[in-house]
């Protein structure tokens, strides 16, 4: 059996047993030698600069130190970065394409659960479901029979901003079901929209028309605030804002207003700050729906990160294009 290179983790102790359990960490170490007890959570730890000399493989993931020049230094036989969680962009520095690293991210794995948690959360608002446990649970009784006008998910109007990994496996789990679906990105040209199944519009235009908006854009110093008192007010009386990217893209204060004045409501997995402070008029809004930034892999689904980097690392070895190759052009775009 020919000799396997030697890895090394790089990310937090305390999740590493999550994205790598016992059958995950079993097929990794078919393929390369790692110790899982030890893990790199400083790079300056003796122990781990004696294997970072070594090592062809580092395995990040959450909770990774900044992979900066002076570790690269240190690891002159390192050839490939797979990282078992989003984007590259919090642990990368200067130098690493010029290195020629392959950099592999699990972006994609961590993709699958935000998408479904707004799908989730589009049919559930489309259903006016949120408000509607409120009367429920304040009334204690409801007319049977009755038609509630103004709700249901046939031809709901849906806007989409940002064609990111998150917002285009949105539009592919909505595809099957009977919503019109919106899509504003500056990046994005008709020919691909039309590829996508959706229609492209200006930001303006989308919130204008959208019955519920979902925003999958990067954090970025354009799109700070980029949902602000104006763009608020754009969107129509009843519309929901649902927002899974990061808090930064949203004027809080302004959204309080509008939420206040159940002009508008809102799905917020994410805010800013985050946590919330204790005392935030979130926390009390009935048309405020906040939930503690799970939507990302949680549970037994941080264990798809974990396959998808084993994934990358057997392509790897066995020389044939990886799945999940991160281009360095496209990092600047996204999240």
């Amino acid at each position: 059996m020919p000799e396997r290179p030697l890895a090394l983790f790089a990310m937090s102790t305390k999740t590493l047993p999550s994205v790598y359990p016992p059958d995950v960490l079993d097929r990794l170490r078919t393929s390369v030698e790692v110790d899982p007890s030890l893990i790199a959570e400083d790079f300056r730890d003796p122990r781990v600069r004696s294997v970072l000399g070594r090592a062809e493989i580092l395995l990040t993931g959450w909770g990774c130190p900044p992979v900066d020049a002076a570790v690269l230094d240190a690891a002159p036989r390192l050839r490939a970065v797979l990282h078992a969680a989003g984007s590259v962009k919090g642990i990368m520095a200067p130098g690493w394409w010029e290195r020629g690293l392959v950099v592999s991210s699990a972006a994609d794995a961590n993709a699958l659960p935000v998408a479904e948690y707004t799908l989730g959360m589009i049919i559930l608002a489309g259903k006016d479901l949120f408000a509607a446990r409120e009367r429920y649970r304040s009334l204690r009784t409801f007319p049977l029979a009755e038609i509630l006008p103004g709700i249901g998910n046939f031809g709901r109007r849906v806007g989409i901003v940002g064609a990111s990994r998150i917002g285009r496996r949105v539009i592919e789990l909505l595809r099957p079901l009977d919503f019109e679906v919106f899509l504003a990105d500056p990046y994005v040209g008709e020919d691909e929209a039309a590829a996508l199944g959706v229609r492209l519009l200006p930001l303006d235009a989308l919130l204008r028309r959208s019955d519920i908006v979902s925003i999958h854009a990067p954090a970025t110093a354009e799109t700070h605030h980029m949902i602000g008192r104006r763009e608020l007010a754009l969107m129509p009386d009843g519309a929901v804002l649902i927002n899974t990217a990061r808090g930064s893209l949203v004027d809080h204060d302004a959204l309080v207003e509008e939420v206040r004045g159940a002009r508008v409501s809102a799905v917020l997995d994410v805010t800013e700050p985050e946590p919330l402070p204790a005392d935030s008029p979130l926390f009390e809004l009935s048309g405020a729906f906040i939930t503690p930034h799970l939507a990302g892999s949680q549970g037994n689904e941080v264990r798809r990160l974990g396959l998808s980097a084993v994934g990358e690392l057997e392509r790897l070895l066995a020389g044939v294009p990886l799945s999940h190759q991160v281009d360095p052009a496209g990092l600047e775009h996204a999240a």
